[in-house]
């Protein structure tokens, strides 16, 4: 070896190298990654090293390297170098030590760290210091030794930029979505009301909550339908009832008259009838049978529908004399009786107002048929208003036929002739019946 030869193999200082985004951190060359501390400590070459220093060149360990010196040379002293080896020659008897100055190790942190008040390697929160890359679009999270970008909720990552996400075009409401900057809002159509997970929608039942309908409410899903009782009928509104009149619907639902009430209907019959169990009919009440008239002992009770009359008793007038109680004939051999019928039979009969036409009413016949004669049936009075006709119906018979209603109340009187002729013993007489027709008010 020529003179004091120092080469400097390696001395390098510690500096953190970083990557994009700080994903990975490292040390420089000379420096291992104490991962419990988070520090970059120095590499013991000289340990490590097989045969870091060759020939007469010994190792010393440095901050991030290692130097390669002679054995000579008193700066330096090898930790390694054995003082008594049998190579090399006893060292020199010890005289003054030179004052050398100490080399130190300082402390290095990584990326992402930097050294606290305790000499400790703390993280760096680089998004409270806004020493972050991030864009305006996106929000910083700090992480341990770093940080990393990212979207707020309801926005995706596209080439660096944070974009809404329209959570309407996935289905995420049940019915109604308004998607918004960042989120989205559901509602739900009327008659439905939002469930608490803000997304699907739950039916009202409307007849619980409020009831709208003024009488029925039936629940349907998201709506209800009002209904009303028998005899009422729903309005325009499709919410309030009416009633329903019943009466003007038929004039058929009662026999004489309908009432019409508060959701139903009722018929009454006039005085002198009762109403039916059909609760629609009447029927006539005979004063006679039951005895509710006023006639005196001598009138004679005589029913018609709906009231009675008291007939009074027949007085035949001159010159006819009184045969029995409803028969007067008049003698022949009084003088004037020559042109007057031979008897008047007096008869009583009663008929509802209205009745259907044509309508046989009344039969008339001769009680006695002589050889030779025939006889002539016709209306002698009482048919001013030619209501009724004659049909023969036979030899010695005839029926008394309505040609047109009558309406009551009213009293008809008919003279009904039955003409005798008799060609043989050249006789003509005659015999009328009295026919009284009481017609009653109503048509039952």
């Amino acid at each position: 070896m020529q003179g004091l030869k120092r080469i400097l193999t390696a001395f390098t200082l510690a500096v953190c190298l970083s990557s994009p985004g700080k994903a990975q951190q490292q040390c420089t060359n000379g420096f291992d990654l104490d991962r419990a501390s988070g520090q970059c400590l120095d590499i013991d070459e000289c340990r490590t090293i097989p045969e870091a220093c060759r020939g007469d060149m010994v190792c010393v360990n440095q901050n991030g390297g290692y130097l390669c010196v002679p054995r000579t040379n008193p700066v330096y002293r090898s930790p390694y170098l054995n003082p008594y080896s049998n190579i090399y020659p006893p060292p020199p008897a010890p005289g003054p030590v030179p004052n050398y100055p100490t080399v130190t190790r300082p402390l290095i942190c990584r990326f992402g760290y930097q050294l606290d008040e305790n000499n400790q390697c703390a993280d760096v929160d680089e998004c409270a210091s806004d020493s972050h890359q991030c864009n305006p679009t996106q929000i910083c999270i700090n992480t341990e030794g770093g940080y990393t970008c990212s979207c707020t909720e309801g926005y995706w990552l596209l080439e660096g930029q944070c974009l809404d996400i329209d959570e309407c075009r996935y289905g995420y409401c049940q019915q109604l979505c308004a998607n918004v900057p960042g989120s989205y809002s559901c509602t739900c159509n009327p008659g439905f009301t939002l469930n608490e997970d803000g997304r699907s929608c739950q039916d009202v039942n409307e007849c619980t909550s409020e009831n709208p309908c003024t009488q029925t409410c039936v629940n349907t899903y998201g709506s209800f339908l009002c209904r009303c009782e028998p005899g009422y009928e729903l309005e325009a509104d499709g919410v309030n009832c009416s009633d329903m009149d019943e009466c003007s619907f038929s004039e058929f639902l009662c026999q004489h008259e309908c009432v019409n009430g508060p959701g139903s209907y009722y018929c009454i019959c006039p005085s002198g009838y009762n109403l039916l169990d059909d609760s629609r009919s009447c029927q006539d009440i005979n004063e006679c049978e039951i005895r509710n008239f006023t006639c005196t002992p001598q009138q004679t009770c005589f029913n018609i529908p709906g009231e009675y009359k008291c007939l009074d008793p027949v007085r035949c007038e001159e010159p006819y004399i009184q045969i029995n109680e409803n028969r007067c004939m008049c003698p022949a051999e009084n003088a004037g009786c020559r042109d007057q019928p031979f008897t008047i039979l007096y008869r009583v009969m009663d008929m509802v107002s209205g009745r259907s036409v044509p309508s046989d009413i009344f039969q008339m016949q001769a009680t006695t048929r002589y050889p030779g004669a025939y006889y002539i049936f016709q209306i002698k009075s009482g048919n001013e208003g030619r209501e009724f006709y004659m049909r023969q119906t036979g030899p010695i018979s005839a029926t008394l036929v309505m040609t047109r209603p009558v309406k009551g109340p009213r009293t008809i009187q008919l003279d009904l002739e039955m003409i005798t002729v008799n060609t043989v013993i050249n006789f003509r007489g005659s015999s009328v019946i009295r026919l009284r027709i009481y017609v009653s008010q109503y048509s039952f």
